[in-house]
């Protein structure tokens, strides 16, 4: 089986961006085949910013080395190294109906806020579709809200291969565990959209206050608590195993203790469950070349799968004489 995951470096990785996805790509790393790339390409409709960009690509490199992602089991690279990947992306966007992309979610919410939508926004699903294919996936880790993103890429697929054969393998969508879903410092899903965010890497000290901030209700410290309700218990949860868990929720269904406690609990946790990477990431920012080796290998053989089916396209649709 052959798994592909893309994620855009769009700004520094937080814990929603963590137990809601990035642990679960990971953990895939282990099957026959595995793709990972940075979707810079993606990221071009929102950041303008050439160092910018440069900057987050790197960063999201060394986040997910760190993170567990092992180049020796894993393909890593950056998608547009990959020029293979925007051929591919014409020869589907020549039949992919209008209406077909009029419907996507990402430009129907732009349209309906009355924000304008370029066409790189309009045609994204089309540029997600060249990146599945172009590696025969068979699994694509998703979100929810992105399985209709994978029904387009074998919709396209699909079409294609009726009218020129069998080229594209037709891929299928893991949807990731909902149970993953990480709230924010505001009870909200984390996200950078709502500023309610905790960086995996940002300073120790930045992160411990943002976890003494966060809001709790105003009932007495001996009343008795439902832990499952308590934004701090759902964090807390995350980084500690099963015996911790239910050592907390005793307390909490006891009464008597005070959140500022239940914080200090959090933090402690969330520092020592990164900490193992937070030291390998160290270690690795101060070997940049390191990590442009692995970039750089990963790039060699995506290119030569991608390759390798582009040109199988090409010779179904008669571009190769």
């Amino acid at each position: 089986m052959r798994v592909l995951s893309g994620i855009q470096p769009t700004g520094r990785f937080h814990w929603g961006n963590y137990f809601g996805a990035i642990q679960q790509y990971i953990d895939l790393q282990n099957e026959e085949e595995s793709y990972y790339f940075l979707a810079n390409l993606h990221a071009l409709t929102t950041i303008r910013d050439a160092d910018q960009m440069r900057e987050l690509t790197l960063e999201a490199a060394l986040d997910l080395l760190a993170l567990g992602l092992d180049p020796e089991q894993a393909i890593l690279f950056v998608q547009s190294d990959i020029p293979q990947v925007s051929e591919l992306t014409w020869l589907l966007m020549t039949g992919t109906p209008f209406g077909l992309l009029e419907r996507c979610h990402a430009y129907k919410e732009k349209k309906e806020k009355g924000i304008s939508a370029d066409a790189g926004l309009f045609t994204y699903p089309v540029l997600m579709a060249a990146d599945i294919l172009a590696y025969d996936s068979d699994v694509v880790p998703v979100g929810s809200d992105q399985v209709q993103h994978i029904e387009v890429c074998r919709d396209l697929a699909g079409s294609f291969n009726h009218q020129f054969g069998d080229v594209f393998v037709l891929p299928k969508a893991k949807v990731l565990d909902a149970a993953h879903k990480v709230p924010g410092t505001d009870g909200e899903k984390m996200s950078k959209s709502y500023d309610n965010t905790i960086e995996l890497f940002e300073p120790v000290k930045s992160m411990r206050k943002k976890v003494m901030r966060i809001p709790t209700d105003s009932r007495p410290m001996e009343d008795p608590k439902e832990p499952d309700d308590d934004l701090l218990y759902q964090l807390y949860s995350l980084f500690v195993d099963q015996a911790a868990r239910d050592d907390m929720a005793s307390t909490y269904r006891q009464g008597g203790f005070g959140y500022g406690d239940i914080k200090k609990a959090l933090a402690d946790a969330a520092e020592a469950y990164f900490a193992p990477a937070r030291e390998r990431r160290e270690a690795l920012a101060a070997d940049p070349d390191r990590v442009h080796q692995i970039l750089g290998d990963g790039a060699q053989l995506a290119r030569k799968k991608a390759g390798d089916v582009l040109e199988r396209a090409q010779q179904a649709c008669g571009l190769k004489l």
